[in-house]
């Protein structure tokens, strides 16, 4: 899928132009230069002129410096003085049509006064990353009552905050189905969903762990006939462990949808180490051998379970270290577990399969190092 910078690149090669500058020190300090330029742009407030003198800061249409350009960014204002070559009205019109990503608030009223502000927090994050992408124009708030709009503080003007239900918004848009993104729903998130033109996010902060009310939202859209995709975003097949932040399920969505990335990796990379250390206590007891050594009981893991770990989620050696201590684990590296299995005999204990010590001495071998 096209990006705001793609459009911006193929209409200045359509002018066979290579290069942009700037005849400012803005831009000069972002992360995608052609992303940021086409925002601009887009709401009007520059275009692309050409300008006689070479920018003495310039940059090709990779993002790459370059040594100046004879085609440059400036405020509109500059119109009178240069000549216009790429207007707002003209970037408009090439845009595609991006789809729709609606945030449902009509559980708003469930949540208490901190977690709605958590809720706009995240939308206006939301937002951002839109613009990162498309122009931040695509997201929509439904259910956005006077409340979300006193507390919102980000810029209403430059989304859509639609004080109606999610289903009558759609009909006006002439959008019959929709992927709703739901934890509970039974298919995973895949490519061929995404050729939807809405996507759904309920705007729940639940820090009481009913995440329950999400298929609510689904309930209601199919009752006004709309078609829903209830779709799951996972980690190696289980939903503990993916971030339930919205702008974290929306950053996932757009890494699969827009940059082509496996849905783990789009995970790993948004996924905070609190998430990760949820989906790590889960793990770590399916990989415990126990021993009983002289009448005590030692559940044991691998040390070099971190590295394994590490690789799809987002976790430091402290954060492997405080979910041990919590489950009451103890990491051993191989060659003391093999220590340890040549000195043991298998025995079932309480239905469970242990590992039985009887020298004394062995104990000291199980303690973290």
């Amino acid at each position: 899928m096209k990006t705001l910078a793609d459009v911006l690149r193929e209409a200045l090669r359509e002018k066979d132009i290579d290069s942009i500058g700037t005849l400012s020190k803005r831009f000069r300090k972002s992360k995608n230069k052609l992303q940021d330029i086409a925002i601009e742009i887009v709401h009007g407030k520059g275009a692309i002129f050409r300008v006689p003198q070479k920018t003495a800061v310039a940059w090709d249409l990779n993002g790459n410096r370059v040594e100046g350009s004879h085609y440059a960014y400036a405020p509109l204002c500059m119109a009178d003085k240069f000549e216009m070559v790429l207007s707002p009205e003209e970037l408009r019109s090439k845009l595609p049509e991006w789809p729709c990503f609606i945030i449902d608030l009509q559980l708003w009223d469930k949540h208490t006064q901190k977690e709605k502000g958590k809720v706009c927090l995240q939308i206006n994050q939301s937002y951002g990353l839109l613009r990162d992408y498309f122009t931040g124009r695509e997201l929509a708030v439904t259910w956005a009552n006077e409340e979300f709009r006193e507390m919102f503080h980000g810029p209403l003007d430059r989304i859509t905050a639609y004080d109606g239900p999610t289903a009558e918004f759609l009909r006006e848009k002439g959008i019959d189905e929709v992927v709703l993104l739901d934890p509970w729903a039974d298919e995973v998130l895949r490519e061929e969903d995404f050729s939807v033109k809405a996507f759904v996010i309920g705007g729940i902060v639940d820090t009481g762990g009913n995440k329950k009310l999400t298929p609510r939202i689904g309930e209601e859209l199919e009752g006004a006939g709309i078609r829903v995709r209830r779709r799951k975003i996972v980690l190696r097949g289980d939903v503990i462990g993916v971030p339930d932040r919205i702008n974290r399920i929306l950053a996932v969505l757009l890494k699969m949808m827009v940059e082509g990335k496996p849905m783990d990796r789009a995970v790993y990379e948004v996924q905070e180490p609190l998430h990760a250390r949820w989906r790590l206590r889960k793990e770590l007891p399916r990989r415990v051998v126990r021993y009983r050594i002289d009448g005590k009981d030692f559940r044991v893991v691998e040390k070099e379970l971190f590295d394994e770990y590490s690789k799809w989620l987002k976790i430091r050696w402290e954060d492997f270290v405080k979910v041990l201590r919590e489950l009451d684990l103890v990491a051993l590296d191989e060659k003391r577990i093999h220590r340890l299995n040549k000195l043991s005999m298998p025995r079932i204990i309480g239905g469970k399969l242990y590992r039985v010590v009887l020298l004394k001495r062995a104990a000291l071998l199980c303690y973290n190092c």
